[in-house]
């Protein structure tokens, strides 16, 4: 669960003396098992915020609380493992490792963790299994279709059996059909796992099947539509 209250983030602009700000007073409780969508127009701080969401970067003021731990006040050290421990990222680009197979791929998620080699090989092939490419384990990213690219970047995501997943436009670099393949996977294990979801879409269509919409312009966040469990709460 995140407990975000007066959340903000100021870069360095270009010029002498100039400020960027990011973030600016961002308030939002994010529950366990929540899917929330964020949109927002470009420049407006929605990666920036998955980014302090996902510890990958700090905030420059207010609180960041993920299951009650003031991650803005935490160490590299005990911030790096709860990141390996906690979240699963999947971006727009796959950012898969060319040079490696889908397992291996996969398998580097495990490393941080310090599992051993033949548990990070049985571990990453069931995740593989898990979204359908079980039979192209052994397949370099030059062999699969864009669609199966990001499916390998999902099997990464959960193989280390995250309670949040962070996703930066996920369906962004897929056409119609693939996109909704993808999102029902992620529909799918959301439902399944008992994941958090917290995904940044420019997509009309996505952010219409999402249960909750938050739409962030400005650095300012607002909740554009609850889920039914937050309603019925």
């Amino acid at each position: 669960m995140y407990e975000i209250s007066g959340l903000t983030k100021i870069y360095d602009g270009k010029g002498k003396n100039e400020k960027v700000h990011a973030l600016q007073g961002v308030d939002v409780v994010i529950p366990d098992n929540d899917m929330l969508a964020i949109q927002g127009p470009t420049g407006h701080g929605k990666s920036t915020l998955l980014q302090l969401l996902g510890g990958l970067d700090r905030p420059t003021g207010g609180s960041l609380k993920f299951d009650g731990q003031e991650m803005a006040k935490m160490g590299e050290m005990s911030l790096t493992k709860l990141r390996a421990q906690n979240f699963g990222y999947i971006f727009q680009g796959f950012n898969l490792i060319p040079t490696l197979t889908a397992q291996e791929n996969v398998e580097t998620a495990l490393v941080p963790l310090g599992v051993s080699k033949v548990e990070r090989r049985e571990r990453a092939a069931k995740a593989l299994t898990d979204v359908g490419l079980g039979e192209r384990l052994g397949h370099l990213q030059t062999e699969l279709s864009g669609g199966q690219q990001q499916r390998v970047a999902i099997a990464r995501a959960l193989v280390k059996e995250p309670k949040v997943i962070l996703a930066d436009e996920p369906t962004g670099n897929l056409d119609e059909e693939t996109r909704d393949d993808i999102f029902g996977l992620l529909e799918k294990l959301w439902a399944d796992l008992g994941l958090t979801v917290i995904m940044v879409t420019h997509d009309s269509a996505l952010s219409k099947r999402v249960p909750r919409l938050a739409q962030i312009k400005n650095g300012k966040l607002t909740i554009k539509r609850e889920s039914k469990t937050a309603n019925a709460a």
